[in-house]
């Protein structure tokens, strides 16, 4: 019989999900800290690959149910070169998911090694201050629209894309970070992490799924749809309210947010032992 603490649980890391993976703040990094400060042991399903990953796929959902005419190049209400433009626009997002595709795979094990408090809390950190130094080079002639994007351009973003690999560093960070520095506006640069989250996403935990050999229960596979449930949900409102924000603010808020969640947790883990 499942317990109520579990279910709250499930929902709980449900609502991290769908806020963290989609700003810019490392989904896995809160995962793994939330689970720390919920007294999730090691070896439970909430702490088990299979979970911190499947969890995303409600995350995807959310992407493709908010842009599916975006993404949708057979959608009767384009134009001819409209649905040229879209499938320009896949064709951009797969050269940039090649770089993740083949470096995630030779080192899928050695990054799960160091998913670890001080490697999390370091990469809040960094990341966090080159948020909050990183500008526009030109605002005035960044590129805002996807069909001016080159595939030169996607490949770079791919290339920081890889970043992320590293507990903590986010995905939606390396890759929005990356975009802005080559040119591109914030509005395009979150909009494109998103598209590129859902080949990366899919196939980390296809991936996951494959090479775990973890079997899961009645129960533990209700509490998994649970928390995609509730992650899809709240990544709804979560990406409104990203698209909306970047449209008037910069991302120095969330650098901020970072650097001081990075110290907070170094001074949780840490502190203790270096004063004893």
């Amino acid at each position: 019989m499942m317990s109520i603490l579990k279910f709250f649980q499930a929902v709980i890391l449900g609502i991290v999900e769908g806020i963290t993976e989609w700003l810019p703040i490392s989904s896995t990094g809160h995962m793994i800290l939330v689970n720390e400060f919920m007294g999730i042991d090691k070896g439970d399903f909430f702490d088990s690959q299979i979970f911190l990953y499947v969890i995303q796929l409600g995350a995807i959902l959310a992407i493709a149910t908010l842009y599916f005419n975006k993404l949708n190049p057979f959608a009767p209400s384009k134009s001819a070169q409209e649905k040229t433009n879209t499938w320009h626009m896949w064709f951009k997002v797969i050269v940039a998911c090649v770089p993740a595709a083949i470096l995630g795979l030779l080192f899928n094990d050695a990054m799960d090694s160091i998913s670890t408090p001080v490697v999390v809390s370091i990469m809040l950190i960094v990341y966090g201050i080159a948020f909050i130094v990183v500008k526009n080079k030109n605002s005035e002639t960044a590129i805002t629209d996807m069909k001016d994007m080159t595939y030169k351009t996607a490949l770079i973003i791919g290339l920081f894309q890889v970043l992320s690999i590293i507990p903590g560093t986010s995905r939606s960070g390396s890759t929005i970070i990356g975009a802005i520095l080559i040119g591109c506006s914030r509005s395009l640069a979150a909009e494109f992490s998103f598209f590129l989250a859902i080949p990366v996403m899919f196939g980390v935990s296809f991936l996951k799924i494959v090479t775990n050999d973890y079997v899961m229960t009645n129960n533990e596979w209700i509490l998994l749809i649970v928390a995609m449930v509730v992650a899809y949900v709240v990544s709804l409102l979560a990406v409104k309210f990203l698209m909306n924000y970047v449209k008037r603010h910069d991302f120095k808020l969330f650098g901020w947010y970072r650097v001081a969640l990075g110290i907070a947790v170094l001074a949780y883990f840490y502190l203790p032992v270096l004063v004893k």
